[in-house]
């Protein structure tokens, strides 16, 4: 398998941090060599995004702008230097996570595409769909939330997603509902598929 870019993304709850790590295990059984990475990223302007989500007073367009520095922070410290290497990254969120919260809270997708022209596309992009009741029940679940988890913006944003893929058929989707072992076969045999 020759060095991919490959994104997971999908919305809070639908399962892109275990599958994004279920996916680089199984890629690197078969000796595939991985960097597994993620946005917001751990990096000085993603730990910052942290805080401020946790504030839940940064507005919406400042937000997404810090996201996407820090998406060029990311791009240029470990997403460019491994492909260069011959390494596959896969991406837990990327730049449709922009697009989609962005929009979300009310602001242009349009901008908010033109903002992420620039960055290196993904070759393979999968959106983790599986119903708005089974990702809401996984949010929900959670202990601590962030301003980007309310029950109103979680529906705008899944809406958001289903509307992104509808106009976008090329977009490869994946149901998580199901186990988590069925799920990671299907998107392993999605990306080998890709690959082949």
């Amino acid at each position: 398998m020759r060095s991919r870019f490959i994104v997971l993304e999908g919305p809070d709850g639908a399962g892109t941090t275990l599958h994004s790590r279920l996916l680089a295990e199984s890629l690197q059984s078969l000796t595939v060599d991985i960097v597994l990475t993620k946005e917001p990223t751990d990096g000085p302007i993603g730990q910052t995004i942290r805080q401020e989500l946790g504030k839940g007073t940064m507005p919406a367009a400042a937000l997404q702008m810090l996201f996407c520095a820090d998406r060029a922070w990311h791009n240029e410290v470990v997403v460019e230097p491994a492909l260069s290497e011959g390494k596959t990254v896969i991406s837990d969120r990327y730049a449709l996570s922009t697009i989609v919260y962005g929009t979300a809270l009310g602001l242009d997708p349009l901008w908010l595409s033109e903002l992420n022209k620039k960055f290196i596309q993904p070759d393979c992009q999968i959106l983790l769909l599986p119903s708005f009741e089974t990702s809401n029940q996984r949010v929900s679940s959670r202990p601590v939330k962030d301003m980007l988890e309310t029950n109103e913006l979680q529906r705008s944003v899944y809406d958001a997603y289903v509307d992104y893929s509808r106009k976008h058929p090329a977009l490869l989707c994946v149901d998580t509902a199901g186990s988590k072992e069925e799920v990671a076969k299907k998107i392993l045999d999605t990306v080998l598929h890709l690959s082949s």
